[in-house]
């Protein structure tokens, strides 16, 4: 429990990268499907292993299991147990020098064959094959996704496809905000305002006069401690920045990769322990800490030349303050992980400016130091009023998972009932009245009276939320949307009829001849509520919606599976083969084919021919704009 969650983490994934990268080329397979009668099909799967590795099978040694075949059985039912053909012809019984023991093992490689029962006509297959391979000195689970498509796909993707994508009117969409250039930026600023935080934290506040200790000792004149300031705060900016280049380095990866990360409800979740973890340690209940090894090795290296030891100052710095640094850059990172590497860096950019700055400027000018507060009680006072904040994002990550997988346990009015427990709980204990761990009877001083003060307008300002007194604008996009709530009647949005099909939109258009606001929209994308929340119910905008428009709100993260019939593998010239398993690879693949954008919110105004009016925008927060777009569009039509 005392090492750090997030280096574990990191270490677990990394080495979860390695085994897979290097068991990829270890087992050559081969899939292939005949249709056969009555619904019947011959699936046939080819495993051959490296020369010198081995399969175990048909043993009794605990932890190994035999070839396994794993299939969606709701939609295929197995017409009988498979077959397996062995390369080799035969079983062999050897030593095994890992589990030292006799094990019976495949030397060659095997062929298994399954007949299933296509019960659902469905038009795709997804599995697994899972077995334990070996050569003696190495050992690794083999574990082979596969998806083969029964039918040719053509069919559903030529649906997806818009004849009319050529805008009948070049207006609007050059005159609204850029939802990537101002997320960049708004990033970055959370970025630093986390890193100024970060300085008010027990690991980072007290390590102000220990550079400056340092850097007092390593300068002999004035140039040389601006060098040093500069190098040492350039150091602690670049350590930060270069987390992200991993992720620059992927390559060519899926569009929406980022976007499934962020919205994969089983990451959510983990998330949410991870920062109910942090929470209660920030509570004071354990501390969270590197393996002392780490930061003794490299603290030892800050006595090494000039620049060396700035070095190593700065990655002191940056691994003695994890524990203190670790939640509040998380919670920022993993907010803006839906488009790319990009918002990552700037994200981590932003906190290493606002790390550095300080850092940097008392080294220079060590004097003004002296007019910093002095360490002490204060500091643990802050940190555990961050816990109380670090649990009110943590349900946001609950809450994520919760939208995504629509499991209706955390609607609006029950997330929001939770902050304000979690608010009271604060504005107890900064009068004293909820003790917490280290804590002991002092004074309230002013700037708790501040934060008090604030907190108590804040918790005010929920509840009318939660009586419906306001519409929280200012917190859009955090909690669940208005119309995820447990009182049907705030199922709309100002009374905007919504469908999420796009073909019913489109027939409801033909029959009303209105026009057809496609929404590609998210349970989890922040921006979309802002929109719904703040643009949507302005008087204008949504009288002139409801007279004028269909709205089809497409969410591109709704993971509920498409009739087995409609699935379908996308595979193209020049395209990346996608899956079409779900709604939301549907609407995802539907966006990215014909506006080639994978972000959300994007709006796209349609006429009942299926013609697009006027240039799609993206997150547009002023009604005025968005109004000016919708009339552009509808005057096309």
């Amino acid at each position: 429990m005392k090492k750090g969650i997030f280096v574990f983490i990191a270490i677990l994934g990394f080495w979860g990268l390695g085994i897979a990268q290097s068991t990829d080329s270890l087992v050559q397979f081969r899939v292939k499907v005949n249709s056969l009668k009555n619904n019947n099909i011959a699936l046939e799967i080819s495993a051959q292993p490296q020369k010198g590795w081995y399969i175990y099978q048909n043993n009794a040694i605990e932890g190994l299991h035999d070839i396994s075949l794993n299939i969606d059985t709701q939609q295929f039912q197995f017409k009988e147990p498979y077959k397996l053909i062995l390369n080799t012809n035969k079983l062999e019984k050897i030593k095994d020098p890992i589990f030292e023991t006799n094990a019976q093992v495949i030397q060659g490689g095997f062929v298994l064959q399954q007949t299933l029962i296509n019960a659902q006509q469905a038009a795709l297959i997804n599995g697994t094959i899972d077995f334990f391979i070996s050569n003696g000195k190495e050992f690794y689970p083999i574990s082979n996704a596969f998806s083969i498509a029964l039918q040719s796909g053509k069919n559903q993707a030529a649906d997806l496809f818009l004849k009319n994508i050529t805008p009948k009117v070049e207006c609007g969409g050059s005159q609204v905000v850029s939802s990537k250039e101002t997320s960049l930026l708004n990033i970055f600023i959370l970025g630093f305002l986390g890193g100024l935080i970060a300085l008010l934290t027990p690991c980072v506040f007290p390590m102000l006069p220990i550079t400056v200790s340092f850097f007092t000792n390593k300068s002999s004149n004035r140039r040389q401690a601006i060098r040093n300031g500069l190098l040492y705060g350039l150091c602690i900016f670049g350590f930060y920045v270069a987390a992200s280049i991993p992720f620059h380095l992927l390559g060519d990866v899926n569009p929406e990769l980022f976007n499934n990360i962020a919205t994969n409800a089983w990451l959510n979740l983990i998330f949410f322990i991870i920062f109910l973890f942090f929470a209660i340690s920030f509570f004071g209940y354990f501390e969270i800490t590197l393996p002392s090894g780490l930061a003794s090795k490299v603290d030892s290296k800050k006595g090494l030349g000039s620049i060396s030891g700035i070095f190593f100052m700065a990655l002191t710095l940056v691994i003695v303050s994890f524990s203190c640094t670790g939640p509040i850059l998380g919670t920022l990172l993993v907010g803006s992980l839906t488009a790319g590497p990009w918002p990552l860096t700037a994200g981590l950019a932003g906190f290493g400016v606002a790390l550095a700055l300080p850092f940097s400027i008392f080294s220079i000018f060590p004097n003004y130091l002296k007019s910093l507060p002095k360490s002490g009680s204060w500091l643990d006072s802050v940190k555990k009023i961050l816990a109380f904040i670090e649990l009110a994002l943590a349900l946001k990550f609950f809450s994520n998972a919760d939208l995504v997988k629509q499991w209706g346990l955390l609607k609006r009015e029950t997330f929001i009932v939770i902050w304000v427990i979690i608010l009271i709980a604060l504005l107890l204990y900064l009068i004293g009245k909820l003790k917490l761990p280290h804590d002991y009877p002092q004074p309230m001083p002013l700037w708790k009276k501040i934060v008090f003060a604030f907190t108590l307008v804040f918790t005010i300002y929920i509840l009318g939320g939660l009586f419906k007194l306001n519409q929280l604008s200012l917190l859009s996009g955090f909690p669940p949307p208005t119309n995820y709530s447990w009182n049907k009647q705030h199922s709309e949005i100002k009374g905007i009829h919504i469908v999420n099909n796009y073909d019913e939109a489109i027939k409801q258009a033909q029959i009303t001849h209105k026009i057809v606001l496609v929404d590609f929209t998210g349970w989890a994308c922040v921006n979309c509520r802002k929109m719904e929340e703040n643009v949507w119910t302005n008087p204008d905008v949504a009288q002139f919606m409801k007279d004028n428009c269909i709205v089809a709100s497409l969410y591109v993260d709704d993971r509920t599976n498409l009739d087995p019939s409609q699935q379908f593998i996308f595979n193209m010239p020049n395209l990346p083969t996608t899956n079409v398993i779900t709604q939301g690879d549907k609407w995802t693949l539907f966006e990215s084919l014909n506006f080639k954008q994978v972000s959300q919110p994007l709006y796209v105004l349609i006429n009942e021919n299926q013609q697009v009016l006027n240039n799609p925008i993206s997150y547009t927060p002023n009604p005025q704009e968005y109004l000016k777009w919708l009339q552009c569009g509808f005057q096309a039509k």
